[in-house]
């Protein structure tokens, strides 16, 4: 159990430490100026702490157990990066189809960064809990 409370932390580290540099670099050059009069002027935190320990739960059950279970980083990378892709797709395409402020551009990087920070929290949650058995 311990291995699997080690590996859900480092997969939530390094996504958070990952998204919060990436947030900081682009909220001001990519969403404010295409989406800015729709942004909150603060977080909501209650609301971001949910989604890191959904998301993050997704990943782990969905990406990180599969591998571990043959120990195959083909696997990881696949199921990870898949997850993401479609976890960012369904919020980007959502507002990309709803909101009249949202941009293509937006999407894309979007789902670029996606599957580039599942992919890379996954593996290193993935090597947490290959180095805690």
């Amino acid at each position: 159990m311990k291995r699997y409370v080690y590996g859900y932390l480092a997969t939530g580290a390094a996504f958070l430490v990952l998204d919060m540099i990436w947030l900081t670099l682009s909220a001001s050059r990519l969403y404010r100026p295409v989406i800015g009069e729709i942004m909150a002027d603060t977080v909501n935190l209650p609301a971001a702490v949910a989604f890191y320990l959904i998301y993050l739960t997704g990943v782990f059950v969905l990406a990180i157990l599969p591998a571990a279970e043959n120990n195959s980083w083909k696997r990881l990378l696949v199921h990870a990066a898949v997850f993401g892709f479609c976890a960012y797709a369904t919020y980007d395409l959502t507002n990309q189809a709803t909101l009249k402020v949202w941009s293509t551009t937006i999407t894309l990087i979007d789902l670029s960064w996606g599957t580039f920070v599942t992919t890379v929290a996954a593996s290193v949650g993935f090597l947490a809990l290959r180095a805690t058995r």
